[in-house]
């Protein structure tokens, strides 16, 4: 049989031949909407290829782009990569001096930047050496007035230029995307993604014990396109010929439930605290609605129990958890009610759509202690969460030590979470190895009192750090953002599910929770400012 690469460019010229007439749609930073269909995105996509060739760019050089979600950066997704390039999504939430260092590493040699984002570039232009040209994404009018140079509008440097190309024969290992972990721990690491291992995941999306995405769904990916690309679905939607529905810098409830009214979106994306803040707006705007919505997807952290029954009883949009991680593209595991788990009574049933879910067709897991051994997956023994899948790293870019300490010696990725599996299956992540509070000899899940805490009815965010104590080692210490609660309330909720020796030592109310650069809880923030403010000195525990 002859070879059939594959690569991202099939998912392209199959939205071309199919489905040219659907429809790509972005909110404008005017407020404004755009709108124009896979095939006009097509032969733009066709005239940035070209216009990359003519600028010179070779086999195998990076761009970066720094953008929101929007069609232009839905363009670059596909213009550097099929024509054997690729795109290098830059998070322009980094701190300075690594957004410095992964440019530099990436030896990135276009920067592609939306208007919102050209004062962070200009901030440290002087210092990144490998970069020969600046694209606003705009107009030449939109452009600001920058120090930039060379710099040119997005609309100039693919006019003039022909809607068609001669994609080359790409072998489905080369490199299509670049994208860096958070780096809250210490410098982000690269993780290359090859054709293949992205034409896998976007199939993935599609099967029914996934997310079972179709021609007939409207997405919504309010998840930065910059973070793991995208959750994956300007693929998985392109592949399947989905509308897509781009909010760009718009990701405040009003706009998106606005946008879900109007596309009648079927299928949106975001983290947990966006689908909170949608929640608490819906409660008190009874002219909106959610009516289109048929799966509320969520991923970055474990939503808190009473949103899952909230957007189930009340909306009718079914939650569907997913598990995964930057180097893994990022999708391992979602919510999936098997036929064993819907012969259970229905309250046990529910059990399990608290849980991250099954390993999707593909992916393999299991468990292994710090010492390399197996736990068993009963649903109680807690372990490192190891996995494999055809879209899993097996390597970090010009990262060899910190390869080499992420692989068991059998070739697993160790994901640095700790989790528990089931009989049937199922995984319920407990919590980082990193955040897992070791107490006493005894472990303490700050995950599990995140969610907890955050299934108060008056607490909006919840983070749990573990602090230094000389007696017990460490100790728990929660951040919580609530709404006229007593700290003395939040104890007495959390002793209906946990011993005392569990609870939080103290409970810090605060404004907001820090976040990351793709909003999660920034808990090596709040350990900074704790040890700020207490020094070395314990806490008194009983």
């Amino acid at each position: 049989m002859s070879e059939y690469e594959l690569t991202i460019t099939k998912c392209l010229q199959r939205a071309n031949d199919l489905y040219d007439h659907k429809e790509i749609v972005t909110k404008l930073p005017d407020g404004g909407i755009h709108r124009y269909t896979y095939g006009d995105a097509y032969e733009r996509i066709c005239r940035l290829a070209n216009a990359q060739d003519e600028f010179g760019l070779e086999t195998g050089d990076r761009v970066s782009v720094m953008a929101m979600n929007n069609y232009r950066h839905y363009e670059l997704y596909y213009g550097p990569s099929c024509s054997g390039r690729s795109i290098h999504t830059t998070n322009h939430r980094l701190p300075e001096e690594h957004l410095i260092e992964i440019i530099n590493e990436a030896e990135d040699r276009i920067l592609f930047v939306d208007p919102a984002f050209v004062e962070t570039v200009e901030s440290i232009a002087d210092r990144i050496d490998t970069v020969e040209q600046y694209v606003v994404n705009a107009a030449p009018e939109e452009v600001p007035e920058t120090s930039l140079d060379p710099v040119t509008s997005y609309e100039a440097f693919i006019e003039g230029q022909p809607t068609s190309y001669d994609w080359p024969e790409l072998d489905e290992n080369t490199e299509a995307g670049l994208c860096y972990t958070s780096g809250t721990t210490g410098l982000p690491k690269g993780v290359q993604y090859t054709h293949r291992k992205l034409y896998l995941h976007a199939m993935m999306h599609g099967m029914v014990d996934t997310f079972g995405i179709g021609e007939n769904d409207a997405i919504l990916p309010v998840v930065p396109m910059f973070h793991v690309n995208g959750w994956g679905f300007p693929y998985s939607g392109t592949l399947y010929g989905s509308k897509l529905v781009l909010p760009g810098h718009y990701t405040d409830s009003d706009a998106v439930l606005e946008l879900i009214d109007a596309e009648d979106v079927t299928i949106g994306t975001a983290v947990p605290t966006v689908w909170i803040e949608i929640d608490g707006y819906l409660r008190d705007h009874s002219d909106r609605t959610v009516e289109s919505l048929e799966k509320v997807i969520i991923g970055g952290g474990s939503p808190p129990e009473w949103l899952i029954e909230r957007f189930d009883e009340v909306y009718d949009a079914p939650v569907y958890q997913g598990y995964g991680m930057t180097e893994a593209a990022p999708h391992l595991v979602n919510t999936f009610d098997t036929t064993e788990v819907q012969s259970l009574p229905q309250e046990r049933q529910y059990e399990f759509r608290m849980k991250a879910g099954i390993p999707a067709p593909g992916v393999r897991l299991r468990l292994r202690t710090v010492d390399g051994e197996p736990v068993p997956h009963d649903g109680e023994s807690e372990g490192e969460i190891q996995a494999r899948a055809p879209w899993l790293i097996d390597r970090y870019y010009d990262r060899p030590a910190k390869t080499e300490s992420s692989f068991s010696d059998d070739g697993w990725f160790k994901t640095g979470d700790v989790g528990t599996i089931d009989e049937f299956g199922y995984l319920t992540v407990v919590d980082r190895l990193d955040d897992i509070i070791k107490s006493g000899g005894e472990w303490i899940s700050s995950l599990e009192l995140e969610n907890e805490l955050m299934g108060h009815e008056r607490v909006e965010e919840a983070a749990v750090i573990g602090v230094a104590h000389e007696k017990w080692q460490e100790r728990p210490v929660a951040y919580v953002t609530a709404d006229g609660v007593a700290e003395g309330d939040l104890e007495e909720h959390l002793l209906k599910r946990f011993p005392k020796w569990w609870l939080p030592d103290e409970i810090v109310f605060v404004d907001a929770v820090p976040k990351t650069t793709t909003g999660k809880f920034n808990k090596k923030e709040l350990l900074e400012e704790f040890e700020t403010e207490h020094g070395s000195l314990p806490l008194e525990t009983e």
